[in-house]
């Protein structure tokens, strides 16, 4: 399948079967992440992968809501950065989360983008605050999002290209 058809079938993914992730498609989607470029090649961004059923279930709460799926994911990766390496870390995790999503395509595993920054818990706490104090992230990285990953429970049907909004696209001038 090329690039641009993965592109297409890839699809945010809510509900899964509770079947495990086989170990070698998260260490692709893995390797993807690492691979997205980086401002300055500066590096910033790590993961905390998160199997643990209880783990899971925390962190299904750390928003007040759009995290629910967590629950039901077989795993989550935590998009992390260390923002003292440089000013373009929102950017950097945004890339690695967009590569991890087109990988888990490749791989036929559902995922889900759950965004942290900015968001607040059911509580009114920070979303990235209750993160870093459930997995115990140093105080000078920055949570981004979480990578929801699990077996799809069903498959949504691929984009047709007619719903991508061509008339977004602007030449020379807009």
């Amino acid at each position: 399948m090329n690039l641009l058809q993965i592109m297409k079938n890839r699809r945010s993914v809510r509900a899964y079967t509770g079947d495990p992730i086989p170990p070698e498609k998260l260490e692709k989607i893995l390797q993807a992440g690492l691979l997205a470029p980086s401002g300055r090649n500066a590096r910033p961004v790590e993961f905390v992968v998160v199997e643990q059923r209880e783990l899971l279930d925390k962190l299904s709460e750390s928003r007040s809501m759009g995290a629910g799926m967590l629950k039901d994911a077989a795993c989550a990766v935590v998009v992390i950065a260390d923002a003292e390496k440089g000013d373009t870390w929102v950017e950097d995790c945004s890339l690695a989360m967009g590569y991890m999503l087109l990988m888990a395509e490749q791989m036929n595993v559902a995922a889900c983008w759950v965004h942290q920054r900015g968001r607040t818990t059911a509580q009114g706490g920070e979303a990235g605050a209750y993160v870093k104090a459930l997995l115990g992230v140093p105080s000078r990285y920055e949570v981004e999002a979480i990578l929801a990953l699990g077996i799809p429970a069903q498959k949504p049907e691929p984009r047709a290209w007619n719903e991508t909004e061509t008339h977004k696209i602007h030449r020379e001038r807009f």
